[in-house]
C-alpha cells in the first residue's frame, strides 16, 4: 500500500512539473504591439463588441480592443502611442465606387467643379490658352449645366455652344469633361483635328448635339466622345504620367481617410503599373479593381489578372465593369419612358444587351463580379434581367455578390430584385443631394419619388447598400457623402424625400463593413476586430453624435492603413 502511494505522488509531482510552465505561460503578459492607440471613442461596427476606449495592434493586424487600462498591457518600450484624446475612431473608410487615375488625372487638368457659369470656363479656358504652346491641348474636367447661375446664350438644351470656345482658344484644341464623365464639350479645333464634321454621324450608344441648322454644337454625348482623338503618350513618358496620376490620387484618397478604393473600371496596362507600384511598396491604399476593358480583349487573359489580396491587401483584381447607360444630368440615363423635359428621348443604351450577357458569362467562368454601370430605371431593369438570366443557367453559382454600379433610378417593380437576387446596389449618397434640384425636372414628381436614390426601400428588400463618391464626378471625401445619406439635405435646406434616409449607423456600415462585403474582403477588414487589418480612420469630431449639420465639419486627423500612418494632418 505504501508502494502505491508513493507512486501515486511520483506521478502527481510529475504532472504538477509538467503544467507548471503551462500555467505560468497563461499568466504572462501579452507580446507588446506596435501601435496603440488609446483613450479614444473607437467604434467596431462589430456587435458583439460595438465600442472600446482603445485598441492594439501588431503588424498590420488588429491584436485586441477594449479599456484604455487593458490595452495598456501591450504598451512596451518600442510601442507607439497615439493618445486619441477622445476622438472618434473607426474602421477606414471603403471608397466603393470611385475611378481611382480619375482622382489624379484631375489634379492635372483645370478644375472645373467650382465654376457658377459658363462665362467662368471660358474665362478659365482663355488664362489657359495664352499660356500654352501653339496646338498644345487644354484639358478640364468638372463642369455641370445645372449648376451654372444662369444659362448659357445662345444655348441647345442648355448647353452652350463651341463658338465661346473659339474666340479664346483659337488655335489650341479644348476637351472638357462633364463632371458625371458622360459628356464632353470640346472646341472647333479638337473637332477639326478629330475629323468631326457636318456630316459626320452619332455612333452607337452617343449623340453629337446639333444646333437648329444641323452644325455640331461642340457637346458630345456618351460614345460620341470617343470621337476625340487627343494625342497618346507612349514608352516612358507614358508610365511616368501613369505614376503620377497614382500617386496623387493615393495622396488625395488617404487625406480623406479611404484605406481601401474599389476603382470602378481600369484597363489591363494600368493594372499592371499599379502592380507594379504595389511590389515596389509606392501605394498607401488599398485597391480593389474592376477591369474595364472589351471583351475580345480581356476574356483569355481574365484568369492570370485575377489576384486576391496581392501586396499583403493592397491589390485584388475580381471585377469586371460595363456600362449600360449613361447619366441623368446629361441626360443619357436610359429610361422606361421619356424624360420629363425632353419628351423625344429615353436616353441612351451605350452597350448592347448582348455584350454585357457575353461579359456575365466571362465572368462567371472565371470567378469575377460582374459589375455595371446602372443610372436609369430601364438601365437598371436590363441590368437586373442579365444578372438574373446568368443566375438561372449557373444554378451551381452561389453567392455571386454582383453588383449594380449607381442604381440611381428605379422601377417600383424592381427594387425588391436586389434582395431577392443578392444584387449588391452600390450607391452614391451624394449623388442624392447633387443631383436632386433637377431629378424632378428630368424624371416628373412620381418617378422620383417612386425609384430615385431609394436607400430604404433597397434596404428592406434585403440589398446591401455600398457607398461613396464615384469620385472625380464628386470630391471623393467620405464624409461629405456620408452626410448627404443621413441628412438628403440640399444646400437650400429642402431634404430630398426624408422617408429614405440612412440612419448614422446604417450610414457608417454603408461606407465601410459593406463596402468590404460588396467585394468579398469582409474578413480582412471593414470592421475592427482581432486579426483583421488594422486599417482605421479617426475623426476631430463624432460624426456619429454631433449635431447633423455640424458633420460636414469633421476632418480626418488620421488615417492608418495596416497599422502604419499612412497620413496625419
Amino acid at each position: 500500500m505504501r508502494n502505491v502511494r508513493g507512486f501515486v505522488l511520483v506521478i502527481f509531482g510529475a504532472l504538477v512539473a509538467n503544467l507548471a510552465p503551462q500555467a505560468r505561460t497563461a499568466q504572462q503578459p501579452p507580446s507588446a504591439a506596435d501601435l496603440v492607440l488609446t483613450h479614444g471613442r473607437i467604434v467596431t461596427v462589430e456587435d458583439a463588441q460595438p465600442e472600446a476606449e482603445a485598441i492594439a495592434i501588431t503588424g498590420d493586424r488588429i491584436t485586441a480592443l477594449g479599456s484604455a487600462a487593458a490595452m495598456q498591457k501591450y504598451v512596451g518600450p518600442a510601442t507607439k502611442v497615439l493618445d486619441l484624446k477622445g476622438q472618434l475612431a473607426i474602421p477606414g473608410f471603403i471608397e466603393s465606387h470611385g475611378h481611382f487615375t480619375g482622382v489624379g488625372e484631375m489634379k492635372l487638368v483645370l478644375d472645373l467643379t467650382t465654376a457658377k457659369s459658363w462665362d467662368e470656363i471660358v474665362t478659365m479656358v482663355g488664362a489657359a490658352a495664352a499660356k500654352a504652346a501653339q496646338g498644345e491641348w487644354i484639358r478640364g474636367r468638372g463642369w455641370h449645366q445645372e449648376k451654372w447661375t444662369a444659362r448659357p446664350e445662345p444655348a441647345v438644351e442648355g448647353f452652350p455652344t463651341h463658338a465661346s470656345l473659339d474666340r479664346v482658344s483659337p488655335e489650341n484644341p479644348v476637351v472638357l469633361t462633364h463632371a458625371s464623365g458622360h459628356a464632353t464639350f470640346v472646341n472647333g479645333k479638337a473637332m477639326a483635328l478629330s475629323g468631326i464634321t457636318r456630316s459626320t454621324e452619332s455612333p452607337a450608344g452617343g449623340d453629337i448635339l446639333r444646333d437648329a441648322s444641323g452644325d455640331a454644337t461642340g457637346l458630345l454625348r456618351e460614345t460620341a466622345s470617343e470621337l476625340i482623338k487627343t494625342p497618346r503618350l507612349e514608352g516612358a513618358d507614358r508610365e511616368a504620367y501613369g505614376r503620377k496620376v497614382l500617386q496623387l490620387a493615393d495622396r488625395e484618397a488617404l487625406s480623406k481617410g479611404i484605406t481601401t478604393f474599389e476603382d470602378a473600371g481600369s484597363t489591363l496596362e494600368t493594372i499592371d503599373l499599379m502592380k507594379k507600384v504595389v511590389d515596389e511598396g509606392a501605394l498607401g491604399v488599398r485597391l480593389w479593381v474592376m477591369v474595364r476593358q472589351r471583351n475580345e480583349d480581356i476574356a483569355s487573359k481574365l484568369a492570370r489578372y485575377r489576384m486576391i489580396d496581392y501586396g499583403n491587401g493592397h491589390l485584388t483584381v475580381r471585377g469586371i465593369k460595363k456600362v449600360i447607360d449613361g447619366a441623368l444630368g446629361s441626360r443619357g440615363a436610359w429610361l422606361l419612358a421619356p424624360y420629363t423635359d425632353k419628351p423625344d428621348s429615353t436616353g441612351l443604351d451605350t452597350t448592347p444587351v448582348a455584350e454585357i450577357e457575353q461579359t456575365a458569362r466571362l465572368a462567371i467562368a472565371n470567378g469575377f463580379q460582374l459589375c455595371v454601370h446602372a443610372i436609369g430605371d430601364r438601365g437598371n431593369r436590363e441590368t437586373l434581367n442579365i444578372f438574373e438570366r446568368a443566375f438561372k443557367a449557373n444554378p451551381s453559382k452561389k453567392d455571386l455578390r454582383w453588383r449594380v454600379e449607381h442604381a440611381q433610378h428605379l422601377s417600383a417593380q424592381d427594387i425588391p430584385r436586389f434582395g431577392r437576387l443578392g444584387v449588391i446596389a452600390s450607391m452614391q449618397g451624394i449623388h442624392c443631394t447633387s443631383d436632386a434640384p433637377y431629378v424632378i425636372e428630368r424624371l416628373g414628381a412620381r418617378r422620383a419619388e417612386e425609384g430615385a436614390y431609394v436607400w430604404q426601400k433597397l434596404m428592406k428588400s434585403g440589398a446591401v447598400i455600398a457607398n461613396g463618391t464615384d469620385a472625380p464626378v464628386e470630391d471623393v471625401d467620405p464624409i461629405a457623402s456620408y452626410y448627404a445619406s443621413v441628412s438628403r439635405k440640399l444646400k437650400d435646406g429642402r431634404v430630398f424625400y426624408p422617408d429614405q434616409r440612412m440612419s448614422r449607423m446604417e450610414a457608417l456600415k454603408s461606407y465601410t463593413i459593406n463596402g468590404a462585403y460588396a467585394a468579398f474582403e469582409e474578413t480582412n477588414r471593414g470592421s475592427l476586430k482581432p486579426g483583421k487589418y488594422a486599417d482605421l480612420a479617426v475623426l476631430s469630431s463624432d460624426i456619429l453624435n454631433v449635431p447633423e449639420d455640424d458633420i460636414p465639419a469633421a476632418k480626418v486627423v488620421y488615417t492608418i492603413v495596416g497599422g502604419k500612418v499612412a497620413y496625419a494632418r
